[in-house]
């Protein structure tokens, strides 16, 4: 497969299926009917016309009230050109925690304080816990194994105003905000208003405002105002990475 990559034209970037450039895609989606072949049909129908071909209904579940799910083969002729695209991400040296230890020692000159929490009505913590905790995420040590790092891990549904006044009182260089849950966009107000508190009490420089979550990106991040976004898949050491590299800067 690594020798069929390097043939590939970037210009005209397809998806991947059995074949190279065959435009093999997996969908998947709830339509609220219950399940039986009118649904199937439907399913299919509806992706059919969103310019698929070769449509199939690999699977179907009944979830319980007139609502089925659906996962879906289909191909598409599309394409897009690779080499033209540009996108904002998060640029720093990948380093190990040992790595990222020493760097802070050595750069930095003092152990970094982070405060992390969920902001708002999020009352998810996985993603937090899985940057901040010691056990860390796919064997990747959390940031509070980290002998450089002073961690305060505040949970989930903290008031921005709270979360302030926990970096004021603890003298934070750095502010993690993990936010999962995204309906009617309820992550980009909770976000903004951290900002806002921020910048209110005239705090916003003097920290490294970091945001992470399914649903963030770099782009979106730094758009609203923060130093960094990080996405689905970030490991700690990412992370650490990142803070060491920024607040060797600041320094």
């Amino acid at each position: 497969m690594s020798e069929n990559v390097k043939k590939v034209d970037l210009s005209h970037l397809k998806p991947y299926g059995d074949q190279m450039n065959d435009g093999a895609v997996q969908l998947s989606f709830t339509l609220p009917v219950s399940n039986g072949p009118r649904a199937r049909e439907a399913a299919r129908q509806l992706v059919s016309r969103m310019g698929f071909s070769e449509v199939q209904i690999v699977f179907s579940d009944d979830l319980g009230n007139d609502f089925t799910f659906f996962i879906v083969y289909g191909k598409t002729e599309n394409f897009v050109d690779y080499n033209a695209i540009k996108a904002l991400g998060v640029e720093s040296p990948k380093m190990t925690m040992e790595e990222v230890d020493e760097y802070i020692s050595k750069n930095v000159g003092r152990s970094v304080i982070v405060v992390g929490a969920t902001i708002g009505t999020d009352a998810h913590t996985v993603g937090l816990d899985s940057i901040l905790n010691m056990k860390g995420f796919h064997g990747n040590s959390g940031l509070e194994r980290y002998k450089m790092f002073k961690v305060y891990n505040l949970g989930s549904q903290v008031p921005p105003t709270e979360l302030v006044k926990k970096v004021r009182e603890v003298n934070a260089d750095v502010v993690l905000v993990s936010q999962v849950v995204t309906q009617r966009n309820i992550h980009i107000k909770h976000l903004t208003e951290l900002v806002d508190v921020l910048e209110a009490e005239r705090m916003r420089d003097k920290v490294l405002l970091i945001a992470g979550g399914p649903r963030i990106t770099h782009e979106l991040a730094v758009e609203l105002g923060y130093d960094a976004g990080f996405g689905a898949g970030t490991l700690p050491s990412d992370v650490a990475s990142y803070i060491a590299t920024e607040m060797a800067k600041r320094v």
